[in-house]
């Protein structure tokens, strides 16, 4: 896959506010506008980054007009920073979008800074988010018993657990399809590894009662739709009842050891490994148990895939279409970045990490002529079920030149990573095809 870093012809700060000034002030800064005034009202976390993207604390920031970039701000070249995160390229201001370049997916836990951001809405501001006041509400028709609970409840009546759980974009990979699918264009940087803590999914709906009639549990999140419309919802997916129940689901409250970025859904969120994220709700404060498929927004039409091959470019009925479950095995190159030079004669360390949904990877493969031969790369055993595997493998290149280096690994069933981009789909999801990076030995 090709490499990307952050350049002049990344969408940034004066795209976003040439598109939609109004909405960039809020995705960016939380920064809420009067209509008539058109004064913008800077709450004290969106004050804080800003001031931080600028220097210094704003002078008269109670004054300053919405819908503006900072004059500081709009000479700069370059992509804005997102507050919390380092690094990511953006690819999208409505709602904002980004991912993490691969070689700052090194670590084998994602550190917060480097985790992407996906969101299908606009996220609640994060100086209205009252932890002490969060509730989170059990219903549907498959519960006995509604209940309601703050986040302090959950967090004193249910045992604590922790796992890092791989969460990927079933659109990841998206810019390699061709003809191009519609959505996100994302390179390989939608997925990240941190480590979750928070209370087991079953542990509350059985706290609840959940009939034998239960099919789904559907989540809704206090994210608001891109149209502002507050009765419609931004996303609204969830989980079948055999994955719901599993001992790697979580309502989580933490990530590597602190509260949840806001972006990355404070203070209360759905974790299922393996899956897709977008069934990992996020700023959760309603679960409903069904006696079906759940059909909340997004749950038709989006996170699906055609049930047989098609032609490239094919549109299919919905009824043609299954819904995205466990997710395919796939590598990840982190070292070295795609454009290095090394020097020949040494050895090269390659190494990343591997994942393959709901099961766990058997082999990792490198090559580095366009796979004619494989080289076998040392393999860790995860950390606990649903987390990615480190893998690292010595190279020695013959020549000096260019060189491709390809990774591909191996499911425990013995599915293989495809060299080329896998079955065509309108909505270029679960793209697995090889990663690789290109290196000058000189």
């Amino acid at each position: 896959m090709k490499s990307r870093s952050s350049t002049a012809k990344d969408p940034g700060l004066h795209a976003a506010y040439a598109k939609d000034p109004i909405a960039a002030d809020e995705a960016i800064w939380g920064r809420k506008s009067d209509p008539v005034t058109r004064r913008g009202f800077l709450g004290k976390s969106g004050l804080a980054a800003m001031a931080a993207a600028l220097g210094g604390p704003i002078v008269f920031s109670d004054k300053m007009p919405g819908g503006l970039i900072p004059a500081a701000l709009a000479q700069a070249p370059g992509p804005f920073a997102i507050p919390g995160k380092d690094g990511l390229v953006y690819l999208n201001d409505r709602p904002v979008n980004a991912e993490t370049p691969a070689a700052l997916l090194d670590d084998e836990v994602t550190p917060a800074k480097h985790l992407y951001i996906r969101n299908n809405g606009h996220p609640p501001v994060e100086a209205d988010i009252d932890v002490a006041k969060w509730t989170l509400r059990i219903e549907g028709e498959a519960c006995q018993k509604a209940r309601t609970f703050t986040l302090k409840e959950l967090k004193e009546s249910f045992t604590h657990h922790t796992y890092r759980l791989v969460i990927e974009c079933g659109g990841n990979g998206r810019s390699e399809f061709n003809p191009p699918a519609t959505g996100n264009q994302w390179t390989v940087g939608a997925v990240g590894c941190p480590e979750w803590t928070g209370v087991r999914l079953r542990d509350v709906l059985e706290a609840c009662g959940v009939t034998e009639a239960a099919v789904y549990v559907g989540y809704y999140g206090a994210d608001t739709h891109l149209s502002g419309d507050p009765k419609k919802s931004a996303i609204s997916r969830g989980l079948p009842m055999k994955k719901a129940l599993e001992d790697e689901t979580l309502l989580a409250f933490a990530m590597n050891g602190e509260d949840l970025p806001w972006i990355n859904g404070h203070p209360l969120r759905l974790v299922a490994g393996g899956w897709p994220a977008s069934v990992s709700g996020k700023w959760l404060t309603r679960l409903v148990v069904r006696d079906r498929v759940h059909d909340g927004e997004k749950m038709v039409g989006s996170y699906m895939v055609p049930k047989f091959p098609v032609q490239p470019g094919t549109q299919l009925a919905d009824e043609d279409m299954k819904i995205i479950e466990s997710m395919p095995v796939k590598s990840l190159i982190t070292r070295p970045a795609s454009g290095e030079t090394h020097e020949k004669g040494e050895a090269l360390e390659v190494r990343g990490h591997a994942w393959a949904g709901d099961l766990a990877v058997k082999e990792v493969w490198v090559s580095i002529d366009y796979g004619a031969t494989w080289k076998r790369a040392e393999l860790k055993a995860p950390v606990n079920r649903l987390a990615w595997q480190r893998w690292a493998v010595a190279i020695e290149f013959p020549q000096v030149g260019y060189y491709e280096v390809w990774a591909r690994a191996v499911d425990e069933k013995g599915v293989s990573q495809p060299m080329v981009v896998p079955g065509w789909n309108s909505h270029g999801y679960l793209n697995n095809a090889c990663h690789r990076v290109g290196i000058q030995v000189a």
